[in-house]
């Protein structure tokens, strides 16, 4: 069954830990030597005071515009974590689902050319895992 990342704005203490551990989950292979960082799939803005932020992540929405607009339907709701993931292997790189999102959280990494967004790591989301303050939470 599906869990739920929650957010709790007013929780946000602004350190961006979450980008962190986002960004170590999703690793990309380096020429020589051992994996480095990812892309993040969240953003903590800050907000004054500077002890505060708000983190802004995917919402895996219902009725997802990102999902709708894609014509390969390279993105697909995952039935055990309900995330929405992005198939590589259908997506054309049209970067539709980039523009349909109105919270801004589908990604596209120019280097490598692929569409990226959060995947929930796969039903154990680290970016709530490592929020010190609880402002990400994964609920059942």
């Amino acid at each position: 069954m599906a869990k739920r990342l929650t957010v709790t704005p007013s929780r946000c203490i602004g350190c961006r830990t979450c980008e962190i551990a986002c960004a170590f989950s999703h690793p990309v292979g380096a020429p020589a030597g051992p994996p480095l960082p990812g892309l993040t799939r969240i953003r903590a803005f800050p907000v004054r005071p500077p002890e505060r932020g708000i983190p802004v992540v995917c919402l895996q929405c219902d009725q997802a515009a990102c999902a709708k607009v894609c014509p390969t339907a390279a993105l697909q709701r995952d039935d055990q974590t309900g995330a929405i993931l992005v198939h590589e292997e259908r997506c054309i790189r049209c970067r539709a689902c980039v523009w349909a999102c109105p919270w801004g959280n589908v990604g596209f990494d120019g280097v490598r050319t692929q569409v990226y967004k959060c995947d929930l790591c796969g039903g154990d989301p680290q970016c709530a895992r490592y929020c010190p303050s609880r402002a990400l939470e994964q609920l059942d």
